[in-house]
């Protein structure tokens, strides 16, 4: 209580001189404390919201305060007329403007108080723009995937995590493989091991341990190829990505390649990106649920601003409170399907997306 007494003492003190200067001559010290104070707060309670009311409150709140302090985010509100007072009319999340996840491209979307810790970047071929994705403190970002991975798959400590990907020396810029490195660590068993399939297979074998077998799409489906081994108390996760590798296959139909390959009854999902804070998890059937921060709400291809309130298909936009620092609002290249319970699906890319995730962290 005295925290949030003390930030609403704070804010009503410095309202009237931040309006007094204008839009283009805030008081940054005021802001910058502000914004600290804000963030604090803001990722402490997101491990805590009990309801969808919670969820709405506290993503106004943070909409509210992005709008002004992330640069990129106020000049893209300004350049779609979204002025002042529309940013104070917001009540719902569905009344919030999404930020074209391309401007990650070209912009330091950051709106942290200090210089971030590190910089997460998207995978890209040549001749296209990596995304870019300021991360103001680590130990957030570790604190957010571990709450979430404990969400879906329980203690990492009773588990072993193998992963067909690159190594964190390999591929320092990959906020998926940073998250592998660290769970990794917290597991204490199971390692990187990609294109090491025989070493890979004679560990896990000889590994007690209930497994999680993490990997690129492609990887996965070379090694069921090359090496199809049932795989006993072990969960395979594939992480999405296959063009410019394979052929694209439906998605059930890939699945069920490495379903007969590996013994397995269901291929389990990852879902993330580099201008994500937070991942969702599917248990099979590309469903994907999302942590209690994070939710999906789908739009029309056609029309950006037309957000459906009701399940459906369309564009996928992300509501991805963990992003504190940067933009929590991020409409996505990708087309799926919203249910009514809050699930998911990821259907495809939107037509003329770019090549873009895990699949060419491997290249």
């Amino acid at each position: 209580m005295q925290a949030r007494f003390t930030l609403g003492l704070f804010v009503s003190l410095a309202a009237p001189k931040i309006r007094l200067l204008g839009k283009l001559q805030i008081n940054l010290h005021l802001l910058s404390a502000y914004s600290y104070l804000c963030v604090m707060m803001h990722e402490q309670d997101i491990f805590s919201l009990a309801d969808e009311a919670s969820f709405e409150r506290a993503a106004v709140a943070l909409f509210r305060r992005q709008a002004v302090a992330c640069a990129p985010y106020r000049d893209y509100l300004a350049r779609i007329g979204f002025d002042e007072q529309a940013v104070a009319a917001v009540r719902r999340t569905i009344d919030i403007p999404f930020l074209p996840i391309r401007l990650f491209k070209h912009a330091d979307v950051y709106c942290g108080a200090e210089p971030p810790e590190a910089v997460f970047t998207s995978s890209a071929t040549t001749g296209m723009v990596p995304s870019r994705h300021p991360m103001a403190s680590l130990a957030h970002y570790e604190r957010v995937f571990t709450e979430a991975f404990r969400t879906f798959y329980g203690d990492p400590s009773q588990l072993s995590l193998y992963a067909l990907l690159p190594n964190y020396l390999a591929r320092k810029g990959s906020s998926l493989v940073y998250m592998a490195d660290r769970l990794i660590a917290a597991c204490g068993s199971g390692g990187f091991y990609l294109d090491q399939y025989e070493r890979l297979l004679a560990e896990m074998a000889a590994d007690p341990k209930p497994k999680i077998l993490l990997g690129v799409s492609y990887a996965l489906w070379e090694m069921a190829e090359r090496y199809p081994t049932p795989l006993a108390r072990t969960i395979v996760m594939e992480t999405g990505g296959m063009k410019g590798h394979r052929e694209e296959l439906p998605k059930e139909a890939f699945h069920r390649i490495l379903c007969e390959a590996f013994g397995v009854e269901a291929i389990h999902s990852e879902y993330g990106m580099a201008e994500l804070t937070s991942q969702a998890y599917s248990a099979g059937g590309n469903r994907f649920r999302a942590p209690r921060w994070m939710r999906v709400v789908v739009r029309d291809v056609n029309d950006p601003f037309d957000l459906r309130t009701e399940a459906g298909r369309g564009g996928v936009n992300i509501v991805d409170l963990a992003n504190s620092t940067s933009c929590a609002f991020i409409q996505t290249e990708d087309a799926g399907r919203l249910h009514a319970d809050g699930s998911f699906e990821i259907e495809g890319r939107i037509d003329h997306s770019e090549i873009r995730g895990c699949n060419l962290l491997v290249q």
